[in-house]
């Protein structure tokens, strides 16, 4: 952990959902702090993933997880055809764009999980064959996804950050305070 969590109020465990999920959007978006487009599009490992590629896709993640907890269709449906896509700008994405819709994303994660009646309410699953047929998860399962699938990409953040230029977390940690 590079940066704290402060302890929830008492029984606020959407609060403490909410906040970890924070924590690790934060370990993404320090990531890109001080690169060129350039830089974040940079593939520096053997790996295709790039930083702004993995903010791309976790916003994308996100926002189609809320659209189904919603039991809406996400904004983009990925197949096959096109799921490369969701690791890599294209077009005329930018940064700038991406974290300006992360963060429109991030608000709308926010107001479904304070807004629902309980963490224990559930929505279907979507009929992709990697689901299981008439599967159904909580809104509590979905804040523990986000924050599992954001933290598995913050670390992947991490790691091409420091092939980019050798900065660490904890050196991005101390930039974002300083800036």
């Amino acid at each position: 952990m590079v940066t704290h969590v402060g302890a929830e109020a008492q029984g606020d465990e959407r609060g403490a959902l909410l906040s970890f999920l924070e924590e690790q959007r934060g370990g993404i978006r320090r990531a890109l702090l001080g690169l060129t487009e350039e830089q974040a599009r940079s593939r520096p490992s053997a790996s295709e993933l790039s930083l702004g590629g993995l903010l791309k896709h976790v916003a994308e993640v996100e926002q189609s997880w809320v659209a189904r907890a919603r039991q809406e269709p996400p904004a983009i449906r990925r197949d096959e055809s096109n799921w490369h896509e969701t690791f890599q700008l294209v077009g005329d994405e930018t940064v700038a764009s991406q974290l300006g819709y992360w963060e429109e994303v991030a608000a709308e994660t926010e107001k479904l999980v304070r807004s629902a009646p309980s963490l224990d309410d559930t929505f279907p699953l979507p009929p992709d064959p990697w689901f299981p047929p008439e599967g159904r998860v909580s809104l509590r399962w979905l804040c523990l996804h986000l924050i599992r699938e954001t933290a598995r990409h913050a670390g992947h953040a991490d790691i091409i950050r420091e092939s980019l230029d050798g900065r660490t977390a904890f050196e991005l940690v101390a930039l974002e305070q300083a800036g």
